[in-house]
């Protein structure tokens, strides 16, 4: 069990790093992250907005949400960036040790802009430093720049108080509003009803009367609908849609889409 705790600590401080590589996905982020863009560009878009982040950059990503993701490398050379994940668990022990609160204020905001400055890349230039060498498997340390990330957050944007402090569960919010927004996200039903303050049973009781049809029913027709939008008024062919429309393959897509609409996608273009 102690094993475990480490290296999940360890985890938390993360480096990453492609050759000419562009990737693209989508993730559910379950703890607050403070990003800092080393090289190349990525984009995160929440189903409303798109957020970009260059070289030399910060933003701080909020707990709780799915976010689809982009990352690209600059011309001839590497994407890199470093994360530093705080999980509910160093952030309540940092409460009780330093005596800090949420006011529990409504946030909507979700993902931020950080202004760069000497502190934040300092903090970040040091993990780097620490990344060549194995101070870093030595869980005490981590703890120590985790915390040290958390008081230059709270000096540098103390609006993020409330929300690094604020340990509840999502609460109950409109479901047609969310699932209209969030329908391209390939997530369980399970995932779906925590975001949205439920439990799996009330999520499912809650849709139906909605909606009028069950969770996966409603998702796949919302789905395949959109494909037919985008394709047939848009011209966009399936191989560039369907992973950004929640579906795992690109046959049971094409499978879906026929029973649905009597043609293949590949014949509407």
């Amino acid at each position: 069990m102690k094993a475990e705790i480490e290296n999940k600590k360890r985890a938390s401080i993360t480096y990453s790093c492609y050759y000419k590589q562009s990737r693209e996905g989508e993730q559910f982020v379950a703890d607050h992250v403070l990003n800092y863009q080393i090289t190349g560009t990525s984009f995160l878009s929440d189903g409303n907005s798109q957020y970009e982040s260059g070289e030399g950059t910060f933003r701080f990503i909020r707990r709780n949400q799915l976010l689809k993701f982009s990352k690209h490398p600059p011309v001839d050379g590497e994407y890199q960036s470093l994360s530093i994940l705080f999980t509910q668990e160093t952030l309540k022990s940092f409460s009780l040790a330093y005596e800090v609160l949420s006011e529990q204020k409504s946030h909507e905001q979700f993902i931020f802009n950080l202004q760069t400055n000497s502190l934040l890349e300092s903090y970040a230039n040091s993990l780097l430093t620490y990344r060549q060498s194995t101070i870093l498997e030595n869980a005490q340390i981590v703890d120590i720049k985790l915390y040290e990330g958390v008081l230059l957050l709270l000096q540098t944007n103390p609006a993020l108080k409330d929300i690094l402090f604020d340990f509840n569960d999502p609460h109950k919010i409109d479901l047609e509003s969310f699932m209209n927004k969030n329908y391209h996200f390939n997530v369980h039903l399970e995932r779906f009803a925590y975001l949205t303050g439920r439990s799996l049973a009330t999520f499912k009781r809650d849709f139906e009367k909605v909606f009028g049809v069950s969770p996966r029913h409603w998702l796949q027709q919302k789905r395949l609908k959109e494909a037919y939008y985008l394709i047939h008024e848009k011209g966009k062919i399936a191989s560039d849609i369907y992973l950004d429309l929640g579906f795992e393959d690109l046959s049971h897509f094409s499978f879906a889409f026929k029973r649905a609409f009597g043609v293949a996608p590949s014949k509407m273009v």
